[in-house]
């Protein structure tokens, strides 16, 4: 199953629509964060089923703040990133979703892309798509490919 993992679009559409577009099909999407105002919008333009998260810049949003589910087998442990202090360290993070037993901890707010193994945990950050702040700037994004029988796999991507 081809899952969309994005994050930190701050209501811009333009590069939001092209991946999208260019990532098509896909089975799910996962926004992790700073939105801003658009869930209807991603909601609509998706097709498909989304699993969102608030993040800091989400004033008034009713997203909930972070979200556990199962993907073809595999928890998922989804939040922002910020009220775990990612910017300095993601450290408390994974002891969090270790704690949790999840198998995949996914986050945004840095704005910069990780895809990380601890243990039998996979911590990933798409990076954003809107502002990257890695070496390059370029906007960021992951595919994560799911199944029951493997282990999932990650592609970071870049437009």
């Amino acid at each position: 199953m081809k899952v969309l993992v994005i994050s930190d679009t701050h209501g811009n559409h333009d590069n939001l629509d092209q991946v999208l577009k260019q990532e098509r099909p896909y089975a799910q999407i996962i926004h992790l964060g700073d939105i801003e105002g658009d869930e209807d919008y991603l909601q609509a333009a998706a097709g498909c089923p989304v699993h969102a998260v608030r993040g800091n810049n989400d004033f008034w949003s009713k997203l909930p703040g972070e979200s556990i589910f199962e993907i073809e087998g595999q928890q998922i442990f989804i939040t922002h990133g910020h009220y775990y202090h990612v910017a300095a360290g993601i450290e408390y993070l994974i002891r969090e979703a270790k704690s949790r037993d999840v198998d995949i901890v996914m986050f945004g707010h840095t704005h910069r892309p990780l895809v990380r193994q601890e243990g039998r945990l996979s911590v990933v950050n798409p990076g954003s798509l809107s502002y990257p702040r890695q070496e390059g700037h370029r906007p960021s994004y992951l595919i994560m490919e799911i199944s029951q029988t493997a282990r999932p796999e990650f592609f970071l991507k870049f437009l």
